[in-house]
């Protein structure tokens, strides 16, 4: 059991063993020994629901990543392909049984699709040839995932660029189908709110989904109270920014996958007297990062400013639990501190690697080239001169400097001025394309059609308006002991939590002017609680928690 999903207000390991329980019914389907062929893609997600122990339980004995070719041989009675629907996997599959078929005549094959079955890749199988050869066809859906105690994510990447860029919207289907399955398990939220046309389409969905499924409904006291669903267009800004709490640093520089991270080992050596240089590690440190992690927990979401001082104090209570020791006389005394030793020599091996995490970040946060492009962020944020070209983008091109930062910034600048005047942002991408190459056109194209990147089509400019009524920038943000959002991006308060915070007290309505200026309806819902639950719902205290889904998170 994952402790650390039960820790928040709510019991997120209900999810997780409802997943893990379908999962073991569907290997359970395949009787005898087993070896799964991953879509790589879904190993990270899954990890998340299930350890090797649990397949290993069911009698997986190997496991492989799908690849062309030949499997790897593998003494079992059952291949699983584990899969998303994807057409060019098929043809992979279908490569693999085909061989295998010529080796192991009397092997038996199924395949499982996640999050869901496809006809178009039952089809592709049949052209192929190799459809009749699959004894079992499923599908395990996989929709929200918790991540950790406070964290559900769908874990699909493509999500934002399906919807805004390719007009397919796949990814809502099954957001509300995973919302579906939370109101299964933790009973039916009253209130839905939400902004933004594919939130609109969820909520439609679910509801739809309500009225088909009318009295086979679950008698379960709601967890939660209300929903929010917010378009990822509604706030362009929050993603574009750079992220400054402990988390978001590490993510944002070494980037933090299905809850893991790889770090440089340098930093995590323990160097021996006279130790050669050429003995140091070179395969990266694999830390996982999540709230089971005392200290983790502690400086996650704190400000990197405010963690130095939060790893010292650390530091200061391991030290003196450990001499402790000495003042240890008699022998339950010395008994009661061997018991605790497992715990402090854990917290110091955690306060260890956060020091050398906090090292290497602060590598990067002191230097000139961070200051300097955090600057710049800054100064668009609060509206200084987004209407002309920015000096700093302009010689970060002429350095070549990575695409990626130069696409951020200039994002950042046109979602803050309503779009570029066309002579900017014709400029900008003329610099863009003679330095990036141009291959990068598709790339600009791109960025316009999904609204990142647009022309000013009106002389009006709304974001200083929804930037004062939400009060999106405070200028004394406390990092240290906040009491404002905007110490996470050290005074920038990100325009979704403001909205979540207006729902919550006092409520849109006293926002409406602002609402209208943002992309897409504004809207609320009403769910009918099933008959006999009113009652229970007015005696109990009422959880005052606001699930927020940001649909089609984009992924940076």
């Amino acid at each position: 059991m994952a402790a650390h999903l039960s820790y928040g207000r709510v019991n997120l390991n209900i999810l997780r063993e409802a997943a893990r329980k379908e999962l073991r019914e569907f290997l359970d389907k395949c009787a005898g020994s087993k070896a799964i062929v991953w879509d790589e893609y879904l190993t990270g997600p899954f990890g998340l629901i299930a350890q090797y122990s649990l397949l290993k339980e069911h009698e997986v004995e190997k496991m492989f990543t799908l690849k062309s070719g030949r499997l790897p041989s593998a003494e079992v009675k059952n291949i699983i392909f584990f899969v998303r629907p994807r057409l060019e996997l098929m043809d992979i599959i279908a490569e693999n049984v085909f061989r295998e078929d010529k080796l192991h005549s009397s092997r038996d094959f199924h395949i499982l699709f996640v999050p869901r079955r496809s006809l178009l890749c039952e089809q592709r199988l049949k052209e192929q040839g190799v459809l009749g050869s699959f004894i079992n066809i499923d599908e395990y859906i996989l929709d929200l995932i918790p991540y950790d105690g406070d964290l559900l994510s769908m874990e699909y990447e493509s999500a934002f660029r399906e919807c805004y860029l390719e007009n397919d919207q796949t990814s809502l289907y099954h957001t509300a189908k995973g919302l579906m399955t939370l109101q299964a398990l933790y009973g039916t939220i009253p209130q839905i709110y939400g902004k933004g046309e594919c939130a609109r389409h969820v909520a439609n969905m679910m509801l739809r989904m309500k009225r088909e499924f009318a009295g086979s409904q679950n008698q379960i006291l709601p967890v939660f109270d209300t929903l929010l669903l917010l378009d990822r267009n509604v706030d362009l800004l929050t993603p574009l920014a750079t992220q400054l709490t402990y988390e978001g640093l590490i993510d944002e520089i070494y980037g933090i996958s299905n809850g893991y991270v790889k770090l440089p080992p340098e930093k995590f050596a323990q160097k021996k007297q006279g130790e050669a240089s050429k003995d140091l590690p070179t395969e990266p440190k694999k830390l996982q990062l999540n709230s089971a992690e005392e200290l983790y927990a502690e400086i996650r979401d704190k400000n990197f400013n405010a963690v130095g001082a939060a790893l010292s104090k650390k530091a200061k209570i391991i030290s003196a639990a450990f001499e402790e020791r000495h003042n240890a006389k008699t022998v339950g005394e010395i008994k009661q501190f061997v018991s605790q030793l497992p715990h402090m020599q854990a917290a110091r091996s955690s306060l260890a690697n956060h020091t050398s995490i906090a090292e290497l970040i602060k590598d990067i946060t002191t230097s000139e080239a961070f200051f300097d492009n955090l600057t710049v962020e800054q100064e668009f944020m609060t509206g200084v001169d987004t209407d002309k070209v920015n000096i700093y983008i302009e010689d970060s091109i002429a350095q070549k400097d990575p695409l990626i930062k130069i696409l951020r910034l200039v994002c950042m600048q046109s979602v803050c001025n309503n779009g570029l005047k066309q002579k900017v942002l014709d400029y900008y991408k003329r610099e863009i394309l003679q330095t990036y190459g141009y291959e990068h056109i598709l790339t600009l194209n791109n960025l316009e059609k999904v609204g990142l990147l647009k022309p000013q089509t009106s002389s009006r400019n709304n974001y200083p308006t929804i930037r004062k009524t939400l009060k999106l920038w405070m200028e004394d943000a406390n990092e240290q002991n906040p009491n404002d959002i905007s110490y996470v991006y050290s005074g920038y308060a990100p325009l979704s939590i403001r909205l979540t915070q207006v729902l919550a007290r006092p409520g849109w309505r006293s926002i409406e002017e602002v609402l209208k200026m943002l992309p897409g309806p504004h809207f609320e819902e009403r769910q009918q609680l099933p008959a006999g639950l009113h009652k229970k719902r007015k005696d109990q205290y009422s959880l005052g928690l606001l699930f927020a889904l940001l649909l089609t998170t984009q992924n940076k």
